[in-house]
């Protein structure tokens, strides 16, 4: 059980930087600071957005307008986040 609490882990991890990622990336395009015509920045915004947007579209969804600023990747690393500090507290209550 211990193997697959662990991918679980690395996999949620790896989530989250894509999350952050995707969430940078968001900023440096609306600035200008990277194009999107480069096919190298356009395949990993893409890619950043397919991943996240299943996730992110129900927070969004829940969340108020609040102009510009869009949050739920905040929320979404906070519940990920919470969900490996449980997962953490189950793996050494069940294996200690």
């Amino acid at each position: 059980m211990l193997p697959i609490i662990d991918l679980i882990d690395v996999l949620i991890n790896l989530y989250t930087w894509v999350l952050i990622i995707g969430a940078i990336l968001s900023w440096l395009v609306a600035f200008n600071v990277v194009n999107t015509r480069n096919r190298f920045v356009y395949t990993v915004g893409d890619l950043c957005y397919r991943l996240t947007e299943p996730a992110l579209r129900p927070i969004r969804r829940m969340l108020p307008n609040l102009g510009g600023v869009d949050i739920s990747p905040v929320i979404l690393i906070l519940l990920l986040w919470l969900v490996r500090r449980e997962l953490d507290l189950y793996a050494r209550s069940a294996f200690m």
